[in-house]
């Protein structure tokens, strides 16, 4: 590489990280006047090609006017148009004839006053775009055009190019000229996966100095340049049609189909502070997926988007990786799903593929569950979460440390301690790591950081104030030994705050790990009692260990340490399984007060182990870890037998806790077959500082609850819970 080569990766890697920093500003409230925040109940309909001129419009109408929806999604063109669009080489349905499928839907939805926006999906293109523009289509690293991978007469175009900059632009500004919807939703608009075209070859290089990465290494200097680039050149189309649009009509935005935790291709933290309305589109489980995962999309959207509203994608068929697109799902399932994801703040979407009905069980799930929504809205309209712990999560963890495995060394921590936020019935938030400023955290009494092992210096330092404030942190395993690029440092970024220090070493990890080590449960031999952080542990003297553990020696005088290491001994033959080293004091838990904060470090993958293994011990453990550092009482606290999701909420005058019930042999496994109600649940509820109980009802049973209130608190027993229950409390 050239002098002239190395300046411009170095200069494009600081401008470009500079220039999305400069739009990574708070996400602020709706403005005035504008439509995004009426919406509470979304209809998505996905026509097919041969849906014009076949499928029931009148039906559909009416059943938005049943489910009381309010805003609609529709097919609009991209792929395939399905209205009179003018613009050459826009393949028009061949079923449509002199007909206006959108606009008929359009038009419908109109009398009914809904907020209306047009769906486009531009990744895919016919013979004729191919035959006229080449240059448009993706194409492999070998430089080979790629045909479509299920239906090979199209081929996938590229989204860094001019297909989408040029042509996709002017199919927008067609449709909402024609049509003056209030936004454009685009799904697949960011690509399908690496394009080494003709545009993005030139573009790159010129751009960064280099040629297009050929390894999915991110310290590799052009694959990073390249997570860089790609960002910066969707923000710029998103920017591009969103400006487009409001020069026809300044209500409407772009809305594109992206968002969501660390494994997201772009940056939360921009997308907050570009996005006036945004929505979730996980629309159901798959494969080993539990059914929390819709709430943790609500928790990951809302992080950078604030109090803008966000929607909540379900489907009512089956996700499943064999693409039965045209499937239905069992209504016990739909219901959980989109019950979970509102309870986390989800505004839902139902979205059906294909205009024609072959299977309608699902039309009185959804029917049913919309219409309790209609009646209860005011309940439902949420202006601030009251969650006191916060749950980190990091983008750039996942793309500069964890690179290729960053679901196993990263996603899989935090789906660990989110089990075990949830099994311990504590109400949390998640928290995007790019905004830990004391205007984003300040609602926090704790933060958990489950392995945020890339920390640039500035947040370390965020986080240093955060607990000098009085805030608590837990941490696991290498949380802050990285860089922001994924660098390893000499010792923790966070350091002082563990008081304890990296020695050199990291035991097992994702291909080697630890076998059979244990944990010792120590007794302070001043008190004679142990740490709070073993509560329910008193039975026992010893534990299972992780299976990763960094290497840290302790930093100042750390003479107790309530867990410590029993090393790693044979576990075969079993005449051998006998430990050699059967007490050590090598701390595997660092447990201290600094200032006004209290910290909790566990310097192995407690989480992504508990994940794994579900054992019971390590749950205790990371409860108690957020217990101990939050030093106060939980906003809310239901005790009973059975699993929830609870959430607590205030709204303009009221709050409301939700209880989702997740018991069911199917939670980590879907799709359930029935509800199994709960046993009875004691609640009790922490009012707002200087607010009393006006009226307390269950708005699921519609009953009215025998209350006690005293000292700001209000307790009360729910008799059973079937799939969920909201406490709404009027104040």
């Amino acid at each position: 590489m050239s002098y002239g080569d190395d300046w411009n990766r170095r200069n494009f890697l600081q401008t470009t990280a500079l220039a999305l920093a400069a739009t990574q500003t708070a996400a602020g409230d709706p403005e005035p006047g504008d439509w995004f925040d009426r919406p509470m109940r979304w209809a998505q309909l996905t026509l097919v090609e041969d849906d014009p001129g076949k499928y029931d419009l009148n039906f559909w109408l009416d059943y938005f006017r049943r489910t009381h929806s309010d805003a609609a999604c529709l097919s609009a063109g991209g792929c395939v148009a399905y209205y009179p669009t003018r613009i050459p080489l826009h393949y028009r349905s061949q079923w449509l004839g002199n007909g206006d499928a959108f606009g008929d839907l359009v038009a419908g939805c109109r009398k009914m006053n809904m907020a209306v926006i047009a769906r486009t999906d531009p990744h895919a293109a016919h013979q004729d775009v191919f035959d006229r523009h080449p240059d448009w289509i993706a194409s492999d690293a070998a430089g080979k055009k790629l045909r479509h991978p299920v239906m090979p007469e199209l081929w996938t175009t590229c989204a860094l190019g001019p297909y989408n900059f040029e042509f996709m632009t002017e199919v927008t500004k067609e449709i909402v000229s024609l049509y003056k919807v209030d936004g454009v939703f685009s799904n697949r608009w960011a690509g399908s996966g690496m394009c080494y075209c003709e545009h993005c070859r030139e573009n790159f290089r010129s751009a960064t100095g280099l040629d297009l990465p050929r390894t999915n290494n991110p310290q590799d200097a052009a694959r990073r340049a390249y997570i860089l680039w790609r960002q910066q050149r969707l923000f710029d189309l998103w920017r591009l049609w969103d400006a487009e649009i409001r020069k026809i009509n300044p209500a409407a935005r772009f809305i594109p189909n992206s968002g969501g935790g660390a494994l997201g291709d772009l940056d939360m933290k921009t997308i907050g502070q570009e996005a006036a309305i945004l929505f979730a589109d996980r629309q159901a489980r798959s494969g080993l997926t539990a059914a929390w995962a819709n709430g943790k999309n609500g928790k990951e959207y809302r992080s950078t988007m604030g109090r803008k509203p966000i929607g909540g994608i379900f489907s009512v068929g089956v996700e499943e990786p064999y693409r039965w697109k045209d499937s239905v799902q069992n209504g016990p399932e739909i219901r959980l799903w989109a019950l979970d994801g509102i309870a986390n703040g989800l505004r839902p979407w139902f979205t059906k593929f294909g205009g024609t009905l072959n299977d309608r069980r699902w039309l009185p799930v959804v029917e049913e569950l919309y219409t309790w929504l209609y009646r209860n809205e005011r309940y439902l309209r949420n202006e601030q979460p009251l969650a006191r712990v916060g749950l980190v999560y990091s983008q750039q963890t996942a793309r500069f440390y964890g690179g290729p495995q960053a679901r196993q060394k990263v996603e899989d921590h935090t789906l660990g301690y989110y089990q075990a936020l949830i099994e311990a019935r504590i109400p949390f938030e998640m928290v995007h790591d790019g905004l830990l400023d004391a205007e984003h955290i300040g609602q926090f009494a704790v933060l958990v950081f489950p392995n945020i092992a890339a920390l640039s210096t500035a947040q370390c330092e965020q986080i240093r104030q955060y607990v000098a404030r009085g805030g608590g942190i837990v941490a696991t395993h290498e949380t802050s030994l990285y860089d922001e690029w994924g660098v390893r440092r000499a010792d923790f970024g966070l350091a002082d705050l563990f008081g304890a220090s990296f020695d050199g070493a990291v035991n097992g990890g994702i291909d080697a790990r630890m076998q059979n080590s244990y944990l010792r449960l120590e007794t302070d031999p001043r008190s004679g009692k142990r740490h709070a952080i073993l509560a329910g542990l008193e039975d026992a003297e010893r534990i299972i260990n992780g299976v990763s553990r960094v290497h840290t020696r302790t930093n100042g005088s750390y003479p107790n340490p309530p867990l410590t290491l029993i090393p790693s001994y044979p576990d075969l033959p079993m005449e051998e399984v006998f430990p050699r080293v059967p007490k050590t004091d090598i701390p595997e838990v660092y447990v201290r007060e600094t200032g006004k904060g209290r910290v909790v470090y566990f310097p192995w993958d407690i989480d992504r182990v508990f994940w794994e293994v579900l054992s019971v011990d390590h749950w205790k453990l990371l409860r108690n870890a957020v217990d101990w550092a939050t030093n106060e009482p939980r906003p809310v606290s239901v005790i009973g037998p059975g699993t929830l999701d609870v959430t607590v909420w205030r709204q303009r005058a009221s709050m409301t806790v939700h209880l989702v019930n997740l018991t069911n042999p199917m939670m980590l496994k879907g799709p359930i077959r029935e509800f199994i109600p709960t046993p009875p649940q004691k609640v009790s509820v922490r009012l707002p500082a200087g607010a009393r109980a006006k009226k307390v009802q269950l708005l699921v049973s519609g009953r009215t609850p025998k209350v006690q209130e005293a000292n700001g608190v209000i307790q009360l027993t729910i008799d059973s819970i079937l799939d969920h229950e909201v406490v709404a409390i009027d104040l």
